[in-house]
């Protein structure tokens, strides 16, 4: 099986380095920094993305999945190519892992972490029409349909609730067509059509952000900040002006089912809103309010109020970066008005070029799912959110070796856990989980 596996995750790796080679072919040798792209300055020198100096700059670059803002001082590590009257843009990630994990429901795994994001842009009319898509391997290099993590819950697997485990993300996690239109030289309208993509809700998922960039594992609150990343039916309008943004979505709400290579279309049945402020090149502020109609496919009859409100900030260094995010989210379920909170500090410090320190700390809401142990739900149950659990990460990695347009890192990382008294039978008192990753990122 380890054998099975770690083929697909070569195969994952192979995959980000072939779309890079078919990019650099079929728009030529030369890959650079596409200098007619909407948004763009002429900053920054080859292979470097342009740097924002506005945030409608940055809302027309469009280099985050969704409609997502960050602040203008993030680089993104991407290739671009221009091409007539299109600017063409590629994305990617792949982290090979092995996991190990101590107490009672610790379990090992070898798996693949993945995405890879093409995207291309042109004016059109008086505006500029941008096309994305995204694609992840994960359904094949995360066997079992998740991978081990301690006390994480969300989602299911072979019918029954994911608990101790994350599920993996689906073939096409984006989908999507969009188009800005200026007004005047301070406002911006923008339109977002998605058959799979991100809605106006929450950061920007920990995939893609750069405070998160070299963890390769999902924040335990994922669903209650950030899980919308990947939603049905996606329609969203934003008005932008200044420094400041406001968004709306409609969308369908139940999250993806286990069956992972396909698109799991619905009506349009739930929405959010979003509030988005950029006080400064280095920071970016955003509140958001989502109703989700029966998200669970397990508790089909729930409705779920989310919110979620978080800062995030970054500083280019010599030689270097530091990013960070703080972020509050809350479940409420609008049946019984159980409420469940979670606080995530995240921060990774890039130094000396090619070296990289990160941390992750949470304080999480958990349900009585946990005390299931992954078993089938028995009849009457009723999920309701009991304890709360630390978690404390810290990593490092090291950029190795020379692949053209390919940064390669060799690192790790260890979490130990704050375990309430209710969940110490079944997990221990303290238990702990290392991670040993390959990381490949297209540069």
């Amino acid at each position: 099986m380890r054998a099975f596996v770690s083929s697909f995750s070569a195969a994952a790796v192979m995959a980000v380095v072939m779309e890079t080679a078919l990019l650099q072919t079929v728009l030529g040798q030369e890959t650079h920094t596409g200098m007619d792209m909407p948004g763009m300055s002429q900053v920054g020198g080859p292979s470097m993305p342009m740097q924002p100096v506005s945030l409608i700059d940055l809302i027309e670059q469009h280099s985050t999945a969704g409609t997502d803002a960050q602040p203008l001082s993030v680089n993104n590590a991407m290739l671009m190519k221009q091409k007539g009257s299109w600017t063409f843009m590629f994305h990617g990630d792949a982290f090979v892992a092995d996991v190990q994990q101590t107490g009672p429901r610790g379990w090992d795994k070898f798996f693949s972490t993945n995405w890879i994001m093409p995207m291309a842009q042109r004016k059109l009319g008086r505006g500029a029409l941008t096309l994305r898509t995204m694609l992840s391997l994960e359904p094949a290099t995360i066997s079992q349909r998740r991978y081990p993590e301690l006390f994480q819950q969300g989602e299911t697997a072979f019918g029954r609730p994911i608990v101790d485990g994350q599920h993996p993300h689906d073939l096409f996690m984006e989908l999507a067509a969009l188009y800005d239109l200026k007004i005047g030289e301070k406002s911006l309208v923008s339109f977002y059509f998605a058959p799979m993509g991100d809605l106006a809700m929450g950061p920007i998922a920990y995939p893609h952000r750069a405070s998160a960039s070299e963890d390769p594992m999902a924040p335990l609150g994922h669903h209650l900040q950030d899980s919308t990343h990947i939603a049905s039916d996606v329609a969203t309008i934003g008005f932008t002006y200044r420094n400041a943004r406001v968004e709306a979505s409609g969308f369908h709400g139940r999250e993806p089912d286990e069956h992972r290579w396909n698109i799991d279309p619905g009506k349009l049945d739930s929405w959010s809103t979003r509030l988005t402020l950029e006080p400064g090149a280095n920071w970016t502020l955003q509140y958001s309010v989502a109703q989700l109609h029966s998200p669970e496919a397990l508790a089909a009859g729930e409705d779920v109020r989310r919110m979620t409100a978080s800062a995030m900030y970054n500083r280019p260094l010599a030689n270097g970066s530091w990013s960070s995010l703080l972020l509050w989210g809350r479940n409420q379920s609008l049946s019984d008005g159980n409420v469940g909170n979670s606080y995530l500090l995240e921060s990774t410090l890039r130094f000396f070029s090619r070296n990289a320190v990160w941390t992750r700390i949470e304080n999480v809401d958990r349900t009585n799912e946990l005390l299931l142990g992954g078993n089938a739900l028995p009849p009457g149950f009723s999920e309701r959110y009991f304890a709360r659990v630390r978690a404390y990460t810290a990593g490092y990695d090291r950029e190795v070796g020379h692949i053209p347009h390919i940064s390669t890192a060799l690192g790790g990382q260890f979490t130990w856990y704050g375990v309430p008294d209710v969940l110490r039978q079944d997990y221990g008192t303290h238990p702990v989980s290392a991670v040993l990753f390959l990381r490949f990122r297209v540069h």
